[in-house]
Formats: structure tokens, C-alpha cells, sequence
């Protein structure tokens, strides 16, 4: 029966080592993968971070171009403005009268209301045969083309627009010509700029996209390791009750053996206590006795009550008298 016991408790402990044996190789393959996650989190952040930086740049860098570009369109709207003024003024030179009112642009609009009110004043000014209602009617005429002028000019000044002279045709469209030209020059500067800012961007766009991929890359990297330690961190987690029942049975039975060990060894001192001996025994007698005042024994014991033989008394022997010799006087 013993055998079997240990023989059983043999078997456990030796499953027992060999789960504690491949527990601490699954730990070791778990805190692999756990480290390998960590590096490739770790790595997949400064990727971030590089990442964020030149996107930072770029954004610079765009809203540069951007405003260059700004800039630029700003002088070919002066261009263009100009350069309608140049084919207006061609078609005037030509005789082309325009179709409406309306599709004058705003510097020949300009031209034409200051050339009128000269002409007006000076006439006022050098007119002596004008009656006063047709005084009066230029005046009020007058008045009404100051304030057109007056609306004109701020459009013409933010057009950075030259004010022409309609007398002297082929002189004006020459002066606008010069300036549409270095209008035109300018914005070509303008755009030469925004190109070379250009040139500069698509590299970081070219880092920007590898710093992406390789931070996504890393990203799955990371996961796949979580992944890893969590499935494996789960078996271990199996193991563990089952390491913990084998256990609690091999201390079940450790206790049981001790159990059994213990009885065994009060059954053995209780066979060889003899009753005066025996402790529990002599405290019941003992408070019996104190009880009671008196005890009764079942039985005597060899030697407990021994007849002491008489022994025959020594006769006495009367004393002799002997004469003794004295000395003569």
C-alpha cells in the first residue's frame, strides 16, 4: 500500500516538474515576444515622430508656395487688367466703338470721366457766351462726373492702373504695354519661386510616404507580438491551474501520509504502555483516590505482599564467673 502511494506521489512530482520545466520555457517564449513588441513599438514612435516633423515641414514649406503663389496671381490679375486696357484702347485707336457702356474696363472709364471734366471746367472757365441754365446744367453734369471719377479712382489705384491720357493713343498703349510687361515679369519671379519650393517638397513627400509605411509596418509588427504574448501568456495561464491542482493533490497527500504516520506511531506507544504507565490512567486514579479516600485494586501483584519468616530468638547465654587471682598480702 505504501508503495503505491509513493510510487503515485512519484508520478505526480515528476509531472509536476516537467509542466514547471515547459512553464518557464513558455514564460521565456512569452517575454520574447513581449520585448520583440515593445522594440517594434518603440521604433514604430520615433518612426511617428520623424514622420510628424517632416509633415511639419512640408505644411512650412506649402503654405510658403502658397503664398508666393498668392502673390503671383496678384500681378497677373495687374497683367490682365492691363493688357484688356492695351486691346480697348487698340480698338478706340481704330475706331471700334464697344458694344455697351458696361464693357469699358476701369481705367478707360477713368480716362475718358477726367478728360470730361477738364473739358467741362475749362469750358466754364473760358465760355463767356454760356447762359446761366446751361451753366447750371454743366455744373450739375459736373458734379455728377467728380463722383464718378471718385468711385473710379480707388479701382484704378489697387489695380496699381496708370491714368492715360486718351489724347495721345499710341503713347498710352505703349506706357501700358511696359507695365503689363514687368507685371507679367514679375509674376513669372513669383512662380520660379514657388517651383523651386516645389523642387524642395517632393523629397520629404518621397520620406514622408517611407517614414509611413515603415511606421505601419512596425505598427503590425508590434501587434502580431501582443498577439503572440497574449496567446501564449493564455496557455500559461491553463498550465497554471492544472500546476496548482497537481499541487494541492501532492499536498493532500503529504498530509494524509503524515496523518497516517502519526496514528500509526500513537497506536505503537499505546501497545507498549503497560497500566502503571500509563499517564491518563494514574490521573484517574489519582483523582479517585481523592474522591473517594479510598481505592480498591482488581488484583495484587507478585511481591506486593510478602510474609517476613521468623526468625528463632538467640538464646542467652549466662555469664560464667570465673575466679581471678588476686594478688596475696
Amino acid at each position: 500500500m505504501n508503495e503505491a502511494v509513493e510510487g503515485q506521489e512519484e508520478d505526480l512530482r515528476n509531472r509536476l516538474n516537467a509542466m514547471e520545466t515547459k512553464l518557464k520555457r513558455m514564460r521565456d517564449q512569452r517575454n520574447n515576444f513581449t520585448e520583440n513588441a515593445r522594440r517594434a513599438a518603440d521604433s514604430r514612435n520615433s518612426m511617428q515622430n520623424q514622420g510628424k516633423e517632416i509633415r511639419t515641414k512640408i505644411k512650412e514649406y506649402l503654405d510658403q508656395q502658397k503664398e508666393i503663389r498668392n502673390r503671383a496671381k496678384e500681378h497677373q490679375l495687374k497683367r490682365d487688367a492691363l493688357q484688356n486696357q492695351i486691346r480697348e484702347l487698340i480698338s478706340q485707336k481704330r475706331g471700334k466703338k464697344e458694344s455697351s457702356k458696361g464693357n469699358k474696363s476701369a481705367i478707360v472709364e477713368l480716362s475718358e470721366t477726367v478728360a470730361e471734366i477738364e473739358r467741362i471746367e475749362r469750358q466754364l472757365m473760358t465760355d463767356g457766351t454760356i447762359s446761366l441754365k446751361k451753366e447750371n446744367s454743366l455744373l450739375k453734369f459736373l458734379k455728377k462726373l467728380i463722383v464718378k471719377r471718385d468711385e473710379l479712382t480707388p479701382l484704378a489705384s489697387e489695380l496699381n492702373l496708370l491714368n492715360i491720357d486718351l489724347g495721345d493713343m499710341e503713347g498710352s498703349i505703349q506706357l501700358l504695354k511696359a507695365e503689363a510687361d514687368a507685371e507679367h515679369k514679375i509674376m513669372l519671379d513669383f512662380h520660379s519661386q514657388a517651383d523651386e519650393i516645389w523642387n524642395s517638397i517632393k523629397p520629404m513627400f518621397e520620406e514622408r510616404d517611407f517614414l509611413q509605411a515603415e511606421g505601419d509596418r512596425l505598427h503590425a509588427a508590434y501587434l502580431e507580438g501582443r498577439k503572440n504574448a497574449d496567446e501564449v501568456h493564455s496557455s500559461i495561464v491553463e498550465m497554471m491551474k492544472e500546476v496548482n491542482e497537481i499541487r494541492d493533490k501532492m499536498k493532500a497527500e503529504i498530509e494524509e501520509g503524515k496523518l497516517v504516520i502519526e496514528n500509526h506511531n500513537r497506536l505503537v506507544r499505546e501497545s507498549l504502555t503497560t497500566p502503571d504507565k500509563d499517564e491518563n490512567l494514574a490521573n484517574s486514579l489519582s483523582e479517585k483516590l481523592i474522591e473517594q479516600g479510598s481505592l480498591t485494586f482488581g488484583g495484587t501483584l507478585s511481591g506486593d505482599f510478602s510474609i517476613a519468616e521468623k526468625k528463632p530468638k538467640a538464646k542467652k547465654h549466662s555469664r560464667k564467673l570465673r575466679t581471678t587471682r588476686g594478688r596475696k598480702r
